[in-house]
């Protein structure tokens, strides 16, 4: 294999010396692993090895695999079909693009996903549904409590602001706890269900940019959910939830 794939190994370093011996030329021979790297193109991973090492060894000069660099005004359909019209037995050899590999992978991983997409949206319709329904019976049960807030002097508007300010509370707890929770989760997932189910491993990566939009956005929904559903017991009089009091 080319050099350049060794020298990528050096990106993770393992924490101590590994010695691996592999069949060459008849014969085990002892290698230490230089560097570890992620490898998504093969399940259960690969070994690279310095080339001419690779020849000194087993004395195999075959070339089974090459990667090439195109220049940028290059179109890659013409050079692939130019390149197939010059070499030998062309139709014995696949030829891939990096980025037709690349976006079949993400159609692949978006297509698997879907459903998890489809669940988050349901979960938090779901979500923001309890919280409306939450609110509606408390402010139905509270109507009195509005009535003498109303007879005292607070306005509609005061008592309004009061349970928005309940349901963004609601929704900010919501939105740490299922924060901590989600947070859980992925961490088993990356670190224990992915090398013990599919022999691989990912690194972490926190998308913050979406969730500095969608927390403040789940919390500003709550807030109007609860304001919402609210606003019925909040249209009573304030004589006469009063005098039902009595």
């Amino acid at each position: 294999m080319p050099a350049c794939q060794t020298s990528l190994g050096n990106m993770m370093k393992p924490p101590k010396a590994w010695a691996v011996s592999l069949p060459l030329a008849g014969h085990l021979v002892s290698f230490m692993v230089a560097g570890i790297w992620r490898d998504y193109a093969r399940q259960y991973g690969a070994i690279a090895i310095n080339l001419d090492d690779y020849r000194r060894i087993s004395n195999d000069h075959r070339i089974t695999d090459a990667a090439l660099w195109l220049a940028p005004h290059v179109h890659t359909a013409q050079f692939v079909q130019s390149l197939r019209q010059r070499l030998p037995g062309a139709s014995h050899i696949e030829i891939k693009d990096s980025s037709e590999i690349r976006s079949t992978a993400l159609h692949v991983f978006d297509r698997s996903f879907a459903v998890t997409y489809l669940l988050e949206g349901i979960a938090i319709a779901i979500g923001l549904f309890g919280v409306g329904a939450s609110f509606s019976m408390q402010a139905s049960a509270r109507s009195r409590e509005f009535g003498v807030l109303r007879y005292i002097g607070a306005t509609r508007r005061q008592i309004g602001t009061m349970l928005a300010l309940e349901g963004a509370w609601l929704g900010l707890l919501g939105v740490l706890a299922g924060l901590v929770l989600g947070l859980g989760i992925a961490l088993i997932l990356i670190y224990i269900v992915n090398p013990q189910s599919f022999h691989w491993t990912m690194s972490l990566h926190m998308p913050w940019v979406l969730l500095a939009v969608v927390a403040p956005t789940l919390v500003a929904s709550a807030s109007l959910a609860a304001l919402a559903s609210a606003r019925q017991a909040m249209s009573a009089g304030a004589v006469r939830a009063v005098r039902e009091d009595w």
